[in-house]
């Protein structure tokens, strides 16, 4: 592509004389002509032309021929194309009439080409393009007509609207001119009223004025043009730009709406007022009427309103800002009340319930006094009717002292083994069963460990039991478990049956448990006492179905009884975590049917019972008064000890568990604000040495209950010194959170019966945290202890050796003093402590750093020999001193 032209190129030209466009032929051929571009640039282009055939009145073809004075090599132009716009020129009349065209069978040598007769086909299908191009070009036109008379109606209509508009708007005008006349005359009347000048008239406000606004004529429709070629541009072009089709009506332009003003209310403003209204805003007539109210108020000495008293509900802490609204009140007429007491508060202050009352009651409002524990006001203890309590088993807890055979005993009531199933032998879980006695009637065992670390679980164990059954070995007789077993079957108004178990051994003596028995206030019916006592063997069996028939009869007896047809209530002797079943609860029902999908709650968790699963493993649709469950549904794991209770609806499950989360919680923070110690004191502690070691630990545990043993018996460890203390104790396995908080706090982890998870064992190598597991708790209090007493500072003992008299000191070049010395009792050691004693006062204490017997050097020199001595470091000795030799001993110290 280039701007300069190219030789051959075809140029078109203007004949001046007949004004006819013609095309000169270039060498390069014919059909070429130059196409120019934006920018100067332009592009030749070869064009197909055609000749425009003309059909005479007889539908034979006419052939154009040229004149005779053109040029040869000059050739009439052909119609531009469809594509190209046609040049605005008048073409010019031909010379000659043109003649029909003979068919010859050689060619004209005038116009070089030989001209084709039409076919009839040819001819009538030209003869229908003709007629539709005639029907187009009356459909346009009847078109166009329909056009202007639909603008005419609508320009007529607009023309209306425009004169409605108008009117409605000198309407208008004459309604605020009365309306502006009526506000001065109130405004007038109102100031005589108020004593003002009455002679003096106000000003006028300032109104707007009548003068009506031209109106904004709307915008004349387009009168449609008659049709007909155009000179410039094509059909294409045009629709390009009316966008309108051709043979299809135009849309007429609608009207613009009048801008029509806005009335605006006297007295409001608003953001269209603004901007269209040009004078002042006044006051309305209704604000003035206020105003003369408010004077008229004043002037008659004031009108007070009645105060209206309410009952004001108060909890135990409330806010200022809350007090207020319960009481109708500002929040600033209580915080001036406030003041006058001597107390500065902000309204977002929390103030006590006595003082929220005092504030109540001097603003004349009555108090309602609630506290936060009334959310469990109606949870348990409601009474029963008598009508419907029915018999129900009895709960019996066995009890005693440590590998007394208290497992082995239900074992064998329950034809099962379940002392295998347990580390070291030894019960270290509470566990609940039923068994059916011979007499046909169902009794609930209640199994609880005999390790001291268990305290809390014989507690809980005799909480919920009806009859103690105290087990004693023949062989080892009453020990200390089982006078805690007693004091707390005592303490539950139990009554108690002895077994006295293991009377198949060679060395059983059934008779010192019954005679060590008297020392505990027990005596049994074999000495003239009211306690049962039998003797069995849980090994052989002897005597066990005398002991269920003594429970029966003892139960019957006490007549227990609780009403089924009602909602539950039960206890929790021991919580988990399981791994696939979540927080699992081991409860006993106290009254009332525990039901699948109710919802219970216990201590701080809630949730809704999934599943009921009965001490076989078995799941059950409910269970009754006195039956051993296992729950599962729980949001969390319950604490082993709270009480159970079915509520009537989630939101006041959640409330109960809420407010006794946050008294935990306060307890908690209560505790740790009791062990903190001030600045002051930290300093003084660090400064005497006397600072409290403490072994870090988190404990986790299979059970609550275990997790609470291990928690007492460390405790127990701890002495002024030295203690343990845990900084997180939980139910379930050890995971990385735990690792986490051991490693920021320097502790090491136990876990009981539990492991850690892969993760959690991979953190703690990396962080080098120690984790210890244990299934038996001896061995974990007594590494613990073990562990404690490593962090004991030791103990220094003194061994005296001997003591030396100094006859004469001697200076020696290089050396320093040598004392000469006689000892007089024991022996002196080289390297041994020494004291120098000068009347009766010690002045030095150091070592001894060289002993010499004549000129050799001595390990010891014992009394009665003579030596010389030197001290480390010291050099001021006199003849007549006494030295004082001893050695120091490390004594480490245990707990």
């Amino acid at each position: 592509m280039s701007d300069s032209k190219q030789p051959g190129d075809k140029t078109i030209t203007v004949s001046p004389a007949s004004k006819t466009l013609t095309l000169n032929k270039g060498s390069a051929g014919a059909n070429i002509v130059r196409q120019n571009f934006s920018h100067g640039r332009s592009k030749a282009v070869v064009v197909e032309v055609q000749k425009k055939r003309r059909i005479g009145s007889d539908g034979k073809p006419i052939v154009e021929r040229p004149p005779v004075t053109a040029a040869p090599a000059a050739k009439a132009a052909a119609p531009a194309p469809a594509a190209t716009p046609p040049v605005a020129a008048k073409p010019a009349a031909p010379a000659t009439a043109p003649a029909p065209a003979r068919p010859s069978a050689t060619p004209s040598r005038s116009s070089g080409m030989v001209l084709r007769t039409l076919s009839e086909e040819e001819k009538q299908l030209r003869s229908r393009v003709l007629e539709e191009a005639r029907s187009r070009e009356a459909d346009d036109r009847k078109r166009a007509d329909d056009d202007r008379h639909r603008w005419a109606e609508q320009e007529e209509q607009a023309k209306r609207e425009r004169e409605a508009a108008e009117a409605r708007r000198i309407e208008e005008e004459e309604r605020r001119r009365r309306e502006e006349e009526t506000r001065r005359r109130s405004e007038s009347e109102a100031k005589r009223q108020l004593g003002e000048e009455p002679g003096r008239a106000p000003a006028p406000p300032l109104s707007r004025s009548t003068t009506p606004r031209p109106a904004a004529s709307p915008s004349a429709p387009v009168a449609a043009r008659p049709p007909g070629p155009r000179a410039v541009e094509s059909e294409e072009d045009e629709q390009r730009r009316t966008g309108v089709r051709k043979g299809v009506a135009a849309r007429p332009v609608a009207p613009k709406p009048e801008k029509r003003e806005i009335d605006r209310r006297q007295g409001r403003l608003t953001l269209g007022n603004a901007l269209l209204q040009d004078d002042e805003r006044n006051r309305s007539l209704a604000a003035m009427r206020r105003r003369v109210q408010r004077n008229q108020r004043k002037a008659m000495g004031g009108e007070t309103r009645e105060k209206i008293a309410r009952e004001v509900v108060l909890p135990e802490a409330i806010t200022i800002q809350e007090l207020a609204n319960r009481m109708s009140e500002r929040g600033v007429d209580v915080i001036r009340l406030l003041m006058k007491q001597g107390q500065m508060h902000k309204i977002t202050d929390v103030i006590d319930a006595d003082t929220a009352q005092l504030i109540a009651e001097e603003l004349g409002h009555s108090v309602r006094r609630v506290a936060d524990s009334d959310v469990e006001e109606g949870l348990f203890n409601a009474i029963d009717d008598d009508g419907e309590m029915q018999p129900r088993p009895p709960v019996v807890t066995i009890m005693g002292h440590v590998d007394h055979g208290k497992t082995s005993l239900l074992d064998a009531l329950r034809k099962t083994n379940v002392v295998s199933g347990e580390a070291g032998g030894i019960t270290q879980h509470i566990g609940a069963y039923q068994v059916v006695s011979p007499l046909g009637g169902k009794i609930t065992f209640v199994d609880t460990p005999g390790h001291a670390a268990f305290t809390a679980m014989r507690a809980r164990g005799a909480k919920v039991t009806d009859i103690v059954v105290l087990v004693i070995a023949a062989d080892d007789g009453v020990k200390p478990q089982t006078v805690e077993a007693i004091a707390h079957a005592k303490a539950a108004k139990a009554p108690i049956i002895v077994a006295i178990n293991k009377i198949d051994k060679p060395d059983a003596n059934p008779l010192r448990a019954r005679t060590e028995l008297l020392q505990h206030d027990i005596q049994v019916e074999s000495l003239g006492g009211e306690t049962l006592e039998i003797e069995v063997s849980a090994k052989t069996g002897h005597n066990l179905d005398k002991l269920l028939e003594a429970i029966q009869l003892q139960a019957e007896l006490l007549d227990l009884r609780a009403s089924a047809d009602r909602l539950a209530e039960a206890y929790v002797v021991e919580a988990k975590l399981d791994r696939g079943r979540g927080p699992v609860a081991s409860a006993i029902i106290s009254r009332g049917t525990l039901k699948v999908g109710d919802i219970v709650v216990a201590g701080a968790a809630w949730g809704r019972v999934r599943a009921l699963m009965n001490d076989a493993g078995q799941s059950i649709p409910q269970a009754g008064p006195s039956m051993p469950v296992e729950i599962l549904g729980f949001s969390g794991v319950p604490e082993a000890g709270d009480r159970l209770a079915v509520v009537e609806n989630e939101a006041r499950a959640r409330e109960i568990a809420d407010y006794r989360d946050r008294q935990r919680r306060d307890k908690m923070q209560a505790r740790l604000a009791g062990n903190r110690t001030s600045l002051t004191d930290m300093m003084t502690q660090i400064k005497s040495g006397a600072g409290r070691k403490e072994f870090i630990l988190v404990v986790k545990g299979d059970v609550q209950g275990s997790v609470e043993a291990i928690a007492g018996s460390l405790d127990k460890l701890g002495t002024d010194e030295v203690g343990a203390r845990i900084i997180h104790s939980g139910v379930g396995g050890i995971t990385e959170s735990d690792v986490t908080l051991a490693a920021a706090s320097g502790a090491v982890i136990i876990g009981f019966n539990v492991r850690a998870s892969r993760e959690a064992r991979e953190v703690a190598e990396r962080d080098g945290i120690e984790i210890r597991y244990y299934n038996i708790i001896y061995d974990l209090v007594d590494d613990v202890k073990k562990a404690m007493t490593g962090l004991l500072a030791p103990t220094f003992r003194e061994e005296m050796l001997g003591n030396a008299a100094i006859l004469e000191v001697f200076n020696i070049s290089k050396i320093g003093k040598v004392a000469g010395c006689r000892v007089t009792d024991g022996e002196v050691q080289r390297g041994a402590n020494v004291r120098l004693i000068r009347d009766n006062v010690v002045i030095h204490e150091g070592k001894l750093s060289q002993l010499k017997r004549f000129k050799d050097d001595a390990k010891e020199v014992t009394a009665g020999q003579e030596c010389g001595m030197s001290f480390e470091n010291y050099q001021d000795m006199r003849a007549g001193d006494v030295i004082e030799c001893y050695r120091v001993h490390e004594v480490q110290r245990t707990l």
